[in-house]
């Protein structure tokens, strides 16, 4: 093929175009960051992944040297947010995604039409573990997570119980109880989160409900805790609240809400590398570690291969659950 002017001008520029871009996106990693970072939390103000996050990114500034901003995007246990995070396209690295596991998982796993997905979400670090409970409101008659059960056993059906959104971790539990209680309850999601899911509970508007540890314990006054889905007591808050196991029910902590940040595919590598080599000292500050444990919420900080890894193999037990649950 005869090479033209034209064709030979066109390749210059392009040739031109790529060095400069990469050289600007070079560039651009060598200052980042130089203005405050935004993480948006696919939640409402004032429920436990806001204020965690909220408290966990306390120290930003001394460790990143500009603030983290969070941003919230509640909706539909999660999916606004998270959809709006990956289709807005943003790649720069000042828009940083608050992840929430098993809900991520399990929605896209359910849902292959989200905009978000195991390909396009990158975990960077973690810094919580808040394991579902079971809730009733202060004044209900169950005392027990066995009454709650020879209620659902006998009234099949007629159990409400609220959570914060299908496929979260709170509707994981509800259906992990259904499995091992072998009874029919009724699920009722709350569309703007555990917050929402709460009052329902507190105001008596269900029997019952799936929440998240630091949640039920801040309103630990105004709702009965009666179990945990953990694999053992969780003795630093709820030293007296059995596990499901103890009262005979095989429920483990697949649905215990791990909470981190992650960016979205495409942010370069350079900025990767160094959110993902701070963020640990980040959640690790001492005032970090003391806030969150006076909210009641327990702590668990992993680096990014440790994040990676816990990814890996919520993955394949939550896909695992799912299957045998046949949803």
């Amino acid at each position: 093929m005869k090479l033209t002017k034209t064709r030979l001008y066109r390749g210059l520029i392009l040739a031109a175009g790529l060095a400069l871009g990469s050289a600007a996106t070079g560039a651009f990693a060598e200052t980042y960051p130089d203005k405050p970072i935004s993480a948006a939390v696919a939640y409402g103000p004032g429920g436990a992944t806001d204020f965690q996050a909220r408290i966990a990114t306390i120290p930003a500034e001394g460790v990143l040297g500009q603030p983290i901003v969070i941003i919230n995007r509640p909706g539909a246990g999660g999916r606004v947010g998270w959809n709006w995070a990956v289709e807005r396209g943003t790649k720069d690295g000042y828009t940083l995604v608050v992840y929430n596991l098993p809900h991520m998982i399990a929605q896209w796993t359910q849902d292959p039409s989200l905009s978000y997905n195991a390909d396009n979400i990158v975990p960077l670090a973690n810094w919580g573990a808040d394991p579902a409970v079971l809730i009733v409101p202060k004044t209900s008659p169950f005392q027990s997570i066995s009454d709650v059960v020879e209620f659902a056993r006998n009234n099949p059906g007629k159990l409400t119980v609220s959570g914060a959104g299908l496929y979260t971790g709170h509707h994981i539990a509800a259906l992990q109880f259904e499995q091992a209680a072998d009874v029919d309850i009724n699920f009722l999601p709350a569309e703007q989160g555990g917050v929402q899911a709460l009052q329902f509970v507190i105001g008596g508007q269900v029997n019952a409900g799936f929440n998240n540890l630091s949640d039920a314990w801040r309103n630990r006054d105004s709702i009965r805790i009666l179990g945990v889905a953990a694999n053992e007591r969780v003795e630093e808050f709820l030293p007296s609240v059995p596990t499901f196991k103890e009262a005979g029910l095989e429920i483990d902590d697949t649905s215990t809400n791990l909470r981190g940040i992650a960016v979205v595919k495409g942010v370069p590598e350079k900025v990767q590398d160094f959110l993902a080599e701070r963020l640990p000292e980040v959640f690790n500050n001492p005032k970090v570690l003391s806030k969150l444990s006076d909210s009641g919420s327990p702590s668990l900080v992993l680096d990014r291969e440790e994040t990676e890894a816990l990814f890996k193999a919520r993955t394949q037990k939550i896909k695992s659950l799912l299957k045998d649950l046949g949803s």
